[in-house]
């Protein structure tokens, strides 16, 4: 099913009947990554499942968004669904909108489950510094209006070698892969109250089982 808000066209899907459970995938996911959860969970409970603005069927955001107007928009699904309070479960980079609902809009949420959630900006790595100079160097050096598509074409392949595999798979999400993963959430962890599960893979590379320490420590109820 679709539904429009602020000019936005959303795909989600929702089945079951009891208490409502909504459910945000992760970086480069989209409603069916949840296919397994969500069969399991609608058979005690009303499951929501949707694709996050610019992943699967729904339309891209008209800028660059951050976490926090994911969060947002998040929020207007709720009201256009008319649910008015619900269990979350938010994986990776769902699990930083999740964060954000529970510590801004905690009038939504019951319960909050993370599975390998992130939200806290790690340790910048000489491979971060080396991209970040690459980058620069390329808005500057290589412009299209310098060189042409040819400019375009060379930026492109720079940024692939040294980006990450979200990065190089990002497409016309790039600025707001970059925005989001700049976003450090721990100063939001305090503020959230609600029940929360922490569930983690102990050789998650990305989000490592370390950041789910320093959120058992941030939340005074996980």
């Amino acid at each position: 099913m679709f539904i429009e808000i602020d000019g936005l066209t959303i795909y989600y899907v929702s089945e079951g009947e009891g208490d409502s459970v909504v459910l945000l995938h992760g970086w480069g996911g989209q409603a069916l990554s949840f296919k397994p959860v969500f069969d399991f969970l609608m058979k005690s409970y009303k499951v929501y499942v949707l694709d996050l603005p610019g992943f699967g069927r729904s339309s891209i955001p008209p800028h660059t968004w951050g976490t926090f107007d994911y969060a947002s928009f998040v929020s207007k699904v709720f009201a256009e669904l008319r649910i008015t309070e619900a269990h979350i479960i938010g994986h990776s980079f769902g699990g930083r909108i999740a964060i954000v609902l529970a510590a801004n809009f905690s009038e939504l949420v019951n319960k909050l489950i993370l599975v390998n959630s992130a939200g806290i900006r790690p340790k910048r790595t000489v491979r971060y510094y080396t991209f970040i100079t690459i980058a620069k160097i390329g808005k500057i050096l290589l412009s299209p209006k310098i060189w042409g598509k040819y400019g375009e074409q060379i930026k492109n392949a720079l940024y692939n070698l040294v980006g990450s595999e979200d990065y190089r798979n990002a497409g016309e999400l790039r600025d707001v892969l970059v925005k989001v993963v700049n976003e450090d959430l721990r100063n939001l962890l305090p503020k959230i109250e609600v029940p929360t599960l922490l569930v983690w893979g102990g050789k998650d590379k990305k989000t490592p089982i370390s950041y789910a320490k320093i959120m058992e420590e941030g939340i005074k109820n996980s």
